[in-house]
This record gives C-alpha cells, structure tokens and sequence, in this order.
C-alpha cells in the first residue's frame, strides 16, 4: 500500500472520502466547529455529504439531526472567535488607539467607543447576514467581539443565520441523494458549490433589501381628531 502524502492527507477530496466512510454527529459538531472558528474549511464538505447519508438506510443519521448539529457546531466555532477577539483582539485596538501612532492614524479611544457603540446597535443584522456569504461567515465574529457586541444578541442572529445556511446545505445533500450514487457524490457537490456561492449571495441581497425597505418604507398613521383648543 502506497503511504499517502501530507498533500493527499489535506486535500479535500481525501477528508470527503473519510468524512462519507466514517460520518457521524460528533465529526458534523467538529468540522462546524473548525469551519465556523479562524481555521479555514469548507463547510459544503460536511453538511451536504452528512444529510446525503443520513436518508441512506441503517445509516444510523437523521437529517433534521444533522441540520441542527450542524448549527451547534458553527454556534460553537464562532463564540471561539467572538472571545478571542474580544479578550485578545480588543486589548490590542484600545492600545493603538491610545498611542502616539494611533492618534496619527486619527484614531482615538472615543473613536473606538463609538465604532462599538454603532456595532452594537446595528450588528445583529451584519451578523445574520454575515452567517449567510462565503468568505465573511468565518471572520464576522470577530468585529463583533472586538465591539463586545452583546452575547444574547450575537448567539441568537448567529445562530439563525447558521441555521439558514445549514437548511439550504441539508437540502443539497437530500436533493442528491434522490438521483445520485455514492461514488458521484463528491463530483457532484463541487459542481454545486457554485451555485451555493450564489445562494448564500442571493439570500443575504434579499434579507438586506427587506430591512431597508421595513425601515424605509412609509408608516400609516393613525388618524387622530383634532383637539379643541377651548376645552
């Protein structure tokens, strides 16, 4: 047998096929975990081949089961960046602010406060939305532990972006499963990364949109009799 290389032992089509012979809850809630913390991995890799063997029988999976450790997974890997941003990162950007460099760069303590202020205020949809856009939803946890946005607020928009983007990925795997073999599988998932990049796109554009247009849009107002002055 031909000892397999460190290349080999990292690409992912290697982890796909050992993730597909050995899946389980715990490796889903792990490789969340890593997906969603300052490591960098593919999450289209555990989620969709997850729910794909979970309508598989005797596979011993479920695939509401998945969907949902899955979200615990990505919930846990961002509260990992959320505090070390906060206890590591924050410390280091009130220095610079309060340095002489810093007051060059125009930056201040008060200046600082107000970005905070403005995050916390403003943050729980950057964070929705930031859950649902590849590339950002790994490092979105993180300006929200330096703003030290607050915890309840971030768990809860977290989470329900991770949920969301676990359902669209549940679906691929359940939507495969209907029409594709095992030995495909993995072709077929890189073939559709694609357009996920595009849905995760698209949904965040239409979340977005919908805010503005509930802030935006004109408010009825309630038809009040006038009040005699002389009484």
């Amino acid at each position: 047998m031909i000892a397999l290389s460190v290349f080999d032992y990292l690409s992912a089509s290697y982890f796909f096929q050992y993730f597909v012979e050995h899946a389980n809850y715990w490796f889903v809630f792990i490789f969340m975990t890593i997906e969603s913390s300052f490591i960098p991995f593919p999450s289209e890799v555990v989620v969709p081949p997850a729910a794909y063997i979970a309508m598989q029988p005797d596979s011993g999976l479920n695939i509401y089961a998945v969907c949902l450790v899955a979200t615990a997974g990505a919930l846990c890997g961002s509260m990992i960046n959320y505090y070390l941003a906060m206890w590591i990162g924050r410390p280091i950007v009130y220095a610079f602010a309060r340095s002489r460099f810093g007051h060059v760069c125009l930056l201040n303590e008060a200046k600082v406060q107000r970005a905070e202020a403005y995050f916390d205020d403003h943050g729980a949809i950057s964070t929705f939305v930031g859950r649902l856009i590849p590339a950002v939803r790994q490092l979105i946890s993180i300006p929200a532990g330096l703003a030290r946005m607050g915890l309840g607020k971030f768990v809860v928009f977290t989470t329900l972006g991770a949920l969301l983007w676990n359902m669209v990925l549940t679906f691929l795997g359940y939507f495969l499963s209907t029409f594709v073999t095992m030995e495909q599988l993995y072709t077929k998932i890189e073939e559709y990364n694609e357009y996920l990049t595009y849905i995760g796109l698209g949904i965040g554009c239409l979340c977005v949109l919908f805010i503005v247009w509930n802030l935006f849009k004109p408010r009825n107002q309630q038809n009040i009799p006038p009040v005699d002055p002389l009484i």
